[in-house]
């Protein structure tokens, strides 16, 4: 079906339907010419028996991009001669290359790496900051007991000694406490990178590349 022909401004028969007959003949076991001929040599108004093509626009798409993918994969590993002997060109793949294709595929691979470095770095830091908040409840714990022990000591400079341990304890666990509310946001905005900006940077990249396929 061409552009600007009466089939194609009618939209009944589109591209990749079947034709079967013409004017009650079949056309079974004939080239397209032949059935092209045939529908020429009809004067006045013709009858087309077709079978329609039933797809889905977007799986076919989806299907055509994974081929040519395919495809440029192989000639990729292929000299020039193995290329044109088979019908292949090596030229499309060329022009990907250098055209970013590859570069951005080496971006992206940088950018896994990335991701994976920064989410062993989060859980590691989320396992210390669990543990140092069990070290300033400790330390929040033994302030608790020398304020106790210093109230009841008779002996004022024994009194004393213990509640200055007790107010020291008590410093490192509010020290402690502004350090893991200080840090958290810090791990909030390292989780919303590894979970929201690097996967649309991913899909970013490869709805990219698949534009690209598919103009190809």
């Amino acid at each position: 079906v061409f552009d600007n022909t009466p089939a194609a401004l009618d939209g009944t028969v589109a591209a990749g339907d079947e034709i079967t007959g013409v004017n009650g003949n079949s056309v079974k076991g004939k080239t397209k010419v032949e059935v092209a001929k045939m529908i020429q040599r009809v004067k006045g108004e013709v009858t087309i028996h077709y079978n329609k093509l039933q797809a889905d626009p977007k799986q076919g798409k989806s299907l055509d991009i994974v081929l040519k993918k395919v495809k440029h994969r192989l000639v990729e590993n292929m000299s020039s001669g193995t290329a044109d002997a088979l019908g292949l060109s090596r030229a499309v793949g060329v022009w990907l290359v250098n055209n970013g294709h590859g570069v951005l595929e080496q971006r992206l691979e940088e950018l896994e790496r990335t991701a994976e470095l920064y989410k062993g770095l989060t859980e590691h830091t989320k396992s210390l900051l669990r543990a140092f908040f069990e070290l300033s409840q400790t330390h929040r714990a033994f302030g608790d007991v020398f304020s106790v022990i210093g109230v009841r000591e008779p002996q004022p400079a024994a009194s004393e000694a213990f509640v200055k341990f007790a107010d020291a304890h008590h410093s490192i666990e509010k020290f402690g406490i502004h350090l893991l509310k200080t840090i958290k946001p810090m791990l909030t905005d390292l989780n919303t990178y590894l979970n929201k900006a690097i996967p649309d940077t991913r899909l970013t990249i490869k709805k990219y590349l698949d534009v690209k396929f598919e103009y190809l």
